[in-house]
């Protein structure tokens, strides 16, 4: 009698391997998004200090954007940097940033990564604000909730 394993055992256990490897993938990537999204929150709340920081030195949050799609990272401040590398890091989990900001308020909003959620963005405003929304900032104006800044 021969020991070993015969061709079609040897499939068969190739082939559960590589279901059970596919599987593990699948949910892999589900953590890898909940990961990028928590690493996009913690951004922002970095952004939220820099912003109080910069209202302390200048008086005002205009400069805590460049533009409606950029964090101030051209502004001169003290921050600039930092507001640079936010938006970096940013853009490195491919996600965009709609930022609006006056003297008096500002709203930042990042696109969220993690597919099928029911607020895809996270904003957050000069009341504090810090929140999973439907949809991102749509003006200085109007603040994470909605209500007028």
């Amino acid at each position: 009698m021969k020991k070993g394993f015969t061709l079609i055992e040897l499939l068969v256990v190739i082939a559960i391997i590589a279901i059970l490897a596919s599987i593990v993938m699948v949910a892999m990537s589900g953590a890898r998004n909940k990961a990028r999204d928590a690493r996009l929150q913690g951004d922002l709340s970095q952004v939220r200090t820099l912003a109080e920081l910069i209202n302390d030195d200048e008086g005002s949050y205009v400069l805590v954007c460049t533009t409606t799609a950029s964090l101030g990272i051209d502004t001169g401040t003290n921050y600039s940097t930092q507001l640079g590398v936010v938006q970096s890091d940013i853009e490195d989990q491919e996600s965009t940033t709609t930022c609006y900001a006056d003297s008096d308020s500002y709203c930042i909003s990042v696109w969220l990564l993690t597919p099928g959620i029911e607020n895809p963005h996270y904003c957050i405003d000069s009341y504090g604000i810090a929140v999973a929304t439907a949809s991102a900032c749509v003006g200085h104006v109007e603040g994470c909730n909605g209500e007028t800044l």
